[in-house]
């Protein structure tokens, strides 16, 4: 996980590597929270309860819930759910990039077994250590979690079939890298199938400058055309985006507040931020 400002490369209000530090930080703390049995927030854009968050609410039905420790639910920082969009079967290979407490690479190995395998790739050591111990409870054992970012992922060329992800790549500060990585890890004919925050307008230039919602998953999320045409540019083909949910000035009105912004600046965002699901391939 890292993350970027505005379209290709950049941070707001402060060196990539500061950013960085700062997104480690805040997604350390929410692993440890989990960990210690407390309340913590349940998206990377909020910090309110899983029942009610509209961002991060009712992503997984019971059935799939129930296949995982509570801890890995209560660690789910997205806002999707990626492994509804992949068409995944036994014994392929899946990558969640920023894999966080390990929710979806749990639910993707279950589905990818006999034979397959699941990979999280996380640059948090606390979450790496919760999703570890996520995997324990859970029994799975054709599952891997391996400490790296998403723009240099520690796996070699076209070595999986899948790549997933949950509002994780608004995150990376250099988004091209983290799209040629992933092209570079698939097989080819391999899917690219992501759930993420994209924009439909534009953004108050204060929002883009803001680090708490940059880290808030908001400030760095690329504009729809913009998802297309990196997709593209690192090499997929058949590129898709469906929002699934999209949000409303109310949605954004605390988030603003709570980065010390004027509320007022929701009614522009009013309808300008959706979670989607993205897909692209990789030809053959």
């Amino acid at each position: 996980m890292l993350k970027k400002k505005g379209c290709t490369r950049s941070s707001p209000g402060g060196s990539e590597d500061a950013v960085t530090a700062a997104i480690q930080e805040k997604y350390g703390a929410a692993a440890r929270r989990v960990t210690a049995g407390a309340s913590g927030p349940s998206s990377c854009c909020g910090s309110v309860a899983v029942e009610t968050d509209p961002i991060t609410r009712d992503l997984y039905d019971g059935s799939q819930a129930g296949q995982v420790p509570a801890e890995a639910l209560q660690a789910s920082l997205g806002c999707g759910n990626p492994t509804a969009l992949a068409d995944l079967a036994p014994g392929q290979v899946v990558l969640d990039l920023g894999s966080g407490g390990g929710i979806d690479v749990l639910l993707s190995a279950r589905r990818v077994a006999p034979g397959g395998k699941a990979y999280g790739v996380d640059m948090t050591d606390e979450m790496l250590a919760l999703a570890r111990e996520n995997q324990r409870k859970a029994g799975i054992t054709n599952a891997e979690f391996l400490k790296g970012q998403i723009e240099a992922v520690p796996l070699s060329d076209a070595s999986v079939d899948v790549v997933i992800s949950n509002c994780v790549l608004n995150l990376s500060v250099n988004k091209p890298k983290a799209f040629a990585e992933a092209f570079r890890v698939l097989r080819p004919g391999g899917l690219f199938a992501v759930s993420d925050i994209v924009v439909r307008g534009e953004m108050p230039a204060e929002v883009r400058r803001s680090l708490e919602l940059y880290l808030g998953c908001f400030a760095g999320a690329l504009d729809e055309r913009k998802f297309e045409e990196l997709l593209s540019l690192a090499g997929f083909t058949d590129v898709s985006i469906v929002p699934t949910r999209v949000y409303s000035a109310d949605v954004a009105r605390p988030l603003l507040a709570n980065a010390g912004l004027d509320p007022m600046l929701a009614e522009m965002l009013d309808g300008r931020f959706a979670s989607a699901f993205v897909r692209a391939r990789k030809p053959k």
